[in-house]
């Protein structure tokens, strides 16, 4: 049997662009932990840490789909490479305000400043799009993609910390900008597979018709980021609750393995089910092993829990992405796609703060609440989102259609 994966670096420049874009969005992951660690050891406070790593945080949200739109107009080499080389930057900048015993409000600036950063995953998977549209590799690349954002965010803040931890507290923050700058670079260079900027006659024909459609779309991997936001907090508390803080590490890593490994699997897949109906069943499975969670005893007990949860994370990542493809106007793909990024991380965020909080309030048992009520929520959207996605689909297909026909023409 032929090997999916192998057949998926079989185009022309995969493997080149796949590479540096691994580099480059390292970062993206470091930043955000390394900000925490670095302001943390050298203020003393991690009130003023989180604020600042929020800032950061919130930044990129507001800032990344801006990035993207313009990526779509004009080009991801034109747009890419200045708005990484400011974050790196900015980045710099900070950790040497951060030395230099700086004004607090410039830390706040700076890491505003350094949201800017290319969404380089976004960036990767247009790349893949380009390149096997309209063919089944590109639901391989989209599961090969989402094994890829686990093994991002299992290296990246580890590294991260150890930098910052045994080097010194700028060293987190300081490799991320050396990466950003470098991958992006690189990145940049591999000019054969970047995505051509296409016509925008169908995203002002169709968009209104499918800004519903992504909007569930984020909505549902947002409540899917809290479930994983969750997991993060909630696994330190309960091993911390046991006295066994360190295997808090090893329940963390679980859920990226469970995930990743689900993603290796259902990219070998050729799946017949109708991708809104896919979407629901996936959901429908992340929601329903939300549930053992609450009973759970032990850390063995909780990996194997988390583990299974896991197992439906990339699947319904893959699956939201094949949607966006499929929903969303091809002058708009890197856009949307930095959209549902963009709500995935968002979720992460609200889980790790809403669960800290009901942590306070209740202990573990009461974060693990917090990713019922978003797996419940992930599944009321997925279920009655189902029209909407199927409409948004037909509508989409109609658009390109009218396009090609008067291009023929």
């Amino acid at each position: 049997m032929a090997n999916p994966y192998r057949e998926l670096f079989s185009a022309p420049g995969s493997l080149a662009f796949t590479l540096t874009g691994f580099v480059a969005r390292l970062p993206a992951a470091m930043a955000g932990i390394g900000l925490i660690t670095m302001v943390s050891q050298s203020h003393g406070s991690y009130g003023l840490a989180g604020a600042v790593s929020a800032t950061f945080t919130v930044s990129t949200a507001l800032l990344g789909p801006q990035v993207s739109r313009l990526v779509d107009r004009v080009g991801q080499r034109r747009v890419i490479l200045p708005t990484a080389l400011v974050s790196a930057a900015a980045l710099v900048a900070l950790l040497l305000c951060v030395r230099a015993d700086a004004p607090l409000w410039t830390l706040f600036v700076l890491a505003a400043v350094a949201g800017c950063l290319p969404n380089m995953s976004a960036m990767v998977r247009a790349r893949w799009t380009e390149i096997y549209r309209e063919s089944p590799r590109l639901h391989t690349a989209y599961s090969f993609e989402s094994v890829v954002d686990e093994l991002t965010f299992v290296i990246g803040p580890a590294l991260a910390v150890s930098l910052s931890t045994m080097a010194f507290p700028e060293a987190g923050p300081m490799v991320a900008a050396a990466l950003l700058a470098v991958g992006v670079v690189l990145f940049s260079f591999q000019r054969s597979t970047e995505p051509e900027v296409r016509d925008h006659r169908e995203s002002r024909d169709g968009a209104t018709m499918r800004v519903g459609a992504l909007v569930l779309l984020v909505s549902t991997l947002l409540a899917g980021g809290v479930i994983v936001g969750t997991v993060d907090v909630v696994s330190v508390a309960f091993a911390d609750h046991l006295g066994n803080t360190a295997s808090a590490g090893v329940v963390v890593s679980v859920y990226a393995v469970g995930s990743a490994l689900s993603g290796l699997v259902v990219g070998a897949l050729r799946i017949s089910v109708p991708l809104p109906r896919l979407l629901v069943l996936f959901v429908a499975g992340t929601a329903v092993t939300t549930l053992p969670l609450l009973l759970v005893t032990g850390v063995v007990g909780l990996s194997a829990t988390v583990f299974l949860a896991g197992v439906f994370f990339a699947p319904t990542m893959i699956t939201i992405m094949g949607l966006v493809e499929r929903i969303v106007p091809a002058a708009r793909l890197t856009e949307g796609m930095t959209w549902v990024i963009t709500g995935l991380s968002a979720g992460v965020a609200l889980g790790a703060a809403v669960s800290g909080r009901a942590v306070d309030a209740f202990g573990p048992r009461g974060g693990f609440v917090v990713a019922v009520a978003a797996g419940a929520l992930a599944l009321a959207l997925a279920l009655v989102g189902q029209g909407v996605l199927a409409r948004s689909m037909r509508g989409a297909e109609a658009s390109r259609q009218e396009v090609a026909v008067a291009d023929r023409g």
